[in-house]
């Protein structure tokens, strides 16, 4: 008999490449995850890992068993979920949540509130996570819902996933009330930014990603002067009065009086997704989640 615990821990290096970050990921040791895996070539009586520079890749044979791996799960989860349904009309007990950091603030904190008056027995657990490791923790039973965004170039939920669009994160440039492109005129243009430094997030974040398509289209790139991936040490840089920054709005604290929010036309957006097993579509709780995480300011 397969044992559930391996055949994940299996999927888990196959989707990350390594067996320390699966460990990482899973909440394992490395120790732990080699043995679970270990344990599945006995009972498969085939090797499923074989390594690759300082990492692992799949054999044939693990693929195969990777792809068959979320039949399996889906049908546990689909038992799971019926003996949780039956009797309970009222969303209760623990969801697992596993979502980026400005969605935990801009969208989960202002719902909890509602959710504990409304459904006093219904207990949320947030950890954070970014969009590809979201996916990765609903996927294998680490969460039973993920906020994601499609800034991050994630891969597209699998086929046992169900995504549904919560929110619609706009970005707005941020200056110092004395900088030069904080006079009241014109509506700003693109080409109006490039001419001035910035402090950005660091290369393979999403906020990189929406900066660089800001200025795709522009005759000439801007000038980069700091890379900082916290938002509030990014707002500091801004307030010394020599950086533009660009701030998705759900990552944006409150502003003090000696910063300004310039709107820019063109300005990119993403959208925020939360994502479940299609297993847990019936889940009453799961639904009061997404429809309050949806319902946020």
């Amino acid at each position: 008999m397969i044992a559930l615990d391996s055949l994940g821990a299996l999927r888990a290096v196959g989707v990350l490449g390594s067996v320390v970050r699966a460990a990482d990921e899973l909440g394992y040791t490395p120790s732990a995850v080699s043995q679970r895996i270990k344990r599945l070539e006995r009972e498969v009586g085939v090797p499923l890992l074989v390594a690759s520079g300082r990492g692992v890749v799949l054999t044939a044979a693990g693929r195969a068993l990777v792809e068959a791996a979320p039949e399996v799960f889906m049908a546990l989860e689909r038992c799971a979920e019926v003996a949780r349904s039956v009797g309970q009309a009222t969303p209760g007990g623990t969801v697992r949540v596993a979502a980026f950091s400005a969605a935990i603030r801009g969208l989960l904190a202002p719902a909890m509130p509602r959710l504990s008056a409304q459904y006093p027995d219904l207990v949320l657990h947030v950890e954070e996570a970014d969009p590809v490791s979201g996916l990765h923790a609903v996927e294998a039973d680490q969460a039973d819902l993920a906020l994601v965004h499609d800034d991050d170039l994630a891969p597209p939920p699998a086929s046992f996933l169900t995504r549904r669009r919560v929110h619609t994160d706009g970005a707005d440039v941020v200056v110092a009330r004395t900088h030069p492109l904080a006079r009241p005129g014109a509506p700003l243009q693109v080409g109006d930014l490039a001419a001035h430094p910035w402090v950005v997030s660091p290369v393979g974040t999403g906020s990189h990603t929406s900066f660089r398509r800001l200025f795709a289209a522009a005759p000439s790139g801007p000038r980069v002067r700091h890379v900082v991936d916290d938002v509030s040490a990014q707002l500091s840089l801004v307030a010394a009065g020599a950086v533009v920054a660009m701030i998705p709005r759900l990552a944006r604290p409150p502003l003090g009086p000696e910063l300004a929010v310039l709107t820019v036309p063109a300005a990119p957006s993403r959208e925020v997704y939360a994502v479940w097993r299609r297993s847990a579509d019936a889940s009453t709780a799961v639904h009061a989640v997404v429809a309050a995480v949806g319902g946020a300011p």
